[in-house]
């Protein structure tokens, strides 16, 4: 083996396994990932499984300011842009506001940026042609909270402006002169929301706000018939799963929520897209079919071309239209798969120079390309840093300028790192694990420098430590689809809450053949007197571990479906030769002073 790794068990007290196992009427397993992740109160364990936070819109403070600013334009019949982004986040927050808009008789429009030609967020450019296209109330979403010149600007042009954001305010403190609907500005409960969650609560706003004034005629304009803003829960489900948003808290319930009204969604391009993404039961749609099946298509127009395609998608009523749309959505989004395979390639190769050169190894990377593609780079950098654990900064050159966009791992402030080096950018912005950068070409060098100094000061030279998370230690017998079905009630997964790992110590494998045209291989795996059905994926035909040989791995458990019949399938996640009795911490109860997550097994 290459590697072995830390399993990450965190100490988990048999007695409060025991406690929950009894109120809470659930099995040892669901009992110990439960405690492993901070829920050994049956209160806060209950409070979690019901997954029901709810919080009204009056928790934004001020939010009231940005209701009644809107509805002044809805009285008078002025303009009123929507400005929103070009990924599924932008995307959908963009089509939340509209929709009520529209059903509050508003003079509505939209503009969703350009990646290529406008950037991210609002830009002075924009702002000067919606001000001369007659715009009098522009309102942003998932964008310009930093943006505090081109909201003065639009201000000076004659616009009233409301933004709604929820990305992070300027290093300064410095904020835009406009109402704010933001969690974290605005003091909300559940401080992580996406941008269409924020659009979302705005819209409940919004709606209760105008069925008063309505119900005492003081506005005299009618609402459509048949419309309510929870029926776009199904966005809101879509985008916090592709924004990779904490799935916890409200957004666990705003997305459980969601992803029902997803599975019996009226809108036609929502049903239309489900169909080129082969989602064959709506029924059943959950995360992963969002994150790997919708988000990606949805989003590729806005990284190879325009967003404005993913908008209309969302906002036809036209069936046959919406199957137009999610074909041209679907096309481009196998064509970004291309050339993201292609920048990739590229990518390993000037890593692996950059790796023999003199220099060496570093503990940050920025990378080059003259032809890579703006738009999808984040996403090799995402892919890039997951693979060796390190961030990654990657910059698509055009003449004497390039735009960049970086990834980070766990431990590393990319934001924080960007600040370090901004006297070699022309511009950043971003969080803690996603960024983009403008940077002319002479400063490259520069930065690639100021930036792997700073990720070496931060993280050090040596080999990452990789480490193994666990929830659960099972035995095989344990291993059932009982327990399979249990565990989907921790579910939605994603940030924040990832998906079971369960240990399986000393177990073998064995039958393993290959499926998937080589790329992936099915196996037994004995543990004891049981043995159950497992699949490794993108592992070719190899294991890390030998048939026969006893190995300490985790896995993920779900209820495989095949020609109609249910059964429990074990998904590998790792595997290393198993330790001898005398290196194992013990499931529970960890001696004084001692500490599973500090425990290295060794081959």
């Amino acid at each position: 083996m290459d590697e072995i790794r830390h399993l990450d068990i965190v100490p988990c007290a048999a007695s409060d396994v025991h406690r929950l196992q009894q109120e809470l009427d659930v099995s040892g397993a669901l009992a110990q990932v439960l405690v492993r992740r901070g829920l050994a109160e049956p209160q806060a364990a209950r409070a979690f499984l019901a997954a029901d936070e709810q919080h009204p819109p009056s928790a934004f403070a001020g939010i009231e300011t940005a209701i009644a600013g809107i509805l002044a334009h809805v009285r008078a019949g002025t303009r009123i842009t929507v400005h929103g982004d070009y990924d599924v986040d932008g995307i959908c927050s963009t089509a939340v506001l509209v929709r009520v808009l529209q059903a509050l008789q508003a003079n509505v429009d939209w503009y969703l940026p350009d990646r290529a030609n406008d950037g991210y967020g609002l830009n002075p450019a924009t702002v000067r042609r919606l001000a001369e296209r007659g715009t009098r109330l522009l309102v942003t979403v998932d964008c310009a909270i930093t943006a505090v010149a081109e909201v003065q600007l639009a201000k000076e042009l004659g616009m009233e402006v409301i933004v709604t954001d929820h990305h992070s305010p300027r290093a300064d403190g410095v904020l835009p002169a406009a109402p704010i609907v933001h969690p974290a500005v605005c003091d909300y409960p559940c401080r992580d929301l996406c941008a269409t969650a924020v659009a979302h609560k705005l819209a409940l706003g919004l709606w209760s706000a105008a069925g008063r004034a309505h119900a005492t005629g003081a506005d005299g304009r009618g609402a459509s018939a048949g419309y309510h803003p929870e029926e776009d829960l199904d966005l809101v489900a879509l985008a916090t799963i592709a924004d990779v948003v904490p799935l916890l808290g409200e957004n666990r319930a705003l997305t459980r929520r969601g992803l029902r009204a997803l599975a019996g969604t009226a809108k036609p391009g929502l049903r239309a897209l489900m169909a080129v993404a082969r989602i064959s039961d709506p029924a059943k749609v959950n995360e992963r079919a969002v994150g790997f099946g919708l988000a990606p298509r949805l989003n590729a127009a806005g990284r190879l071309y325009r967003a404005d395609a993913g908008l209309e998608l969302i906002l036809t009523e036209d069936g046959a239209r919406a199957q137009q749309i999610a074909a041209e959505l679907d096309r481009a989004n196998h064509e970004r798969r291309d050339t993201e395979l292609r920048i990739v390639l590229d990518a390993e190769r000037q890593l692996a120079q950059l790796r023999e050169s003199p220099r060496g190894e570093r503990a940050g990377y920025v990378l080059v390309g003259e032809d890579w593609h703006p738009g999808v780079i984040g996403i090799v950098a995402s892919r890039l840093a997951e693979r060796h654990h390190r961030p990654f900064v990657l910059i698509a050159l055009d003449g004497a300028s390039g735009r960049g966009s970086g990834r980070s791992i766990e431990g590393f402030d990319l934001l924080a790192a960007l600040e370090t080096c901004a006297g070699h950018l022309a511009g950043y912005g971003g969080h803690r694990a996603a960024a983009g950068v403008q940077i002319e070409r002479d400063r490259l060098e520069d930065f690639g420098e100021a930036f792997a100094a700073h990720a070496e000061q931060v993280l050090g030279l040596d080999p990452p430590l990789r480490s193994e998370r666990v929830d659960a230690i099972v035995e095989g017998t344990e291993l059932s689809i009982e327990l399979a079905e249990e565990l989907t009630a921790l579910a939605p997964f994603g940030a924040g809450n990832p998906p079971v790992s369960l240990l399986v110590r000393g177990a073998t494998f064995a039958d393993r053949r290959a499926m998937g045209e080589g790329r992936h291989v099915r196996f037994s795996v004995r543990s004891g007197a049981a043995s159950a059905r497992a699949v490794a994926f993108g592992m070719g035909t190899q294991l890390p571990v030998q048939d026969g040989v006893p190995a300490d791995a985790t896995f993920a458990l779900e209820v495989n479906e095949w020609r109609g019949v249910s059964e429990p399938r074990l998904v590998l996640r790792y595997a290393q030769p198993a330790a001898v009795e005398s290196e194992r911490a013990p499931v529970a109860e960890p001696l004084a002073g001692e500490s599973e997550r500090e425990l290295v097994l060794f081959a």
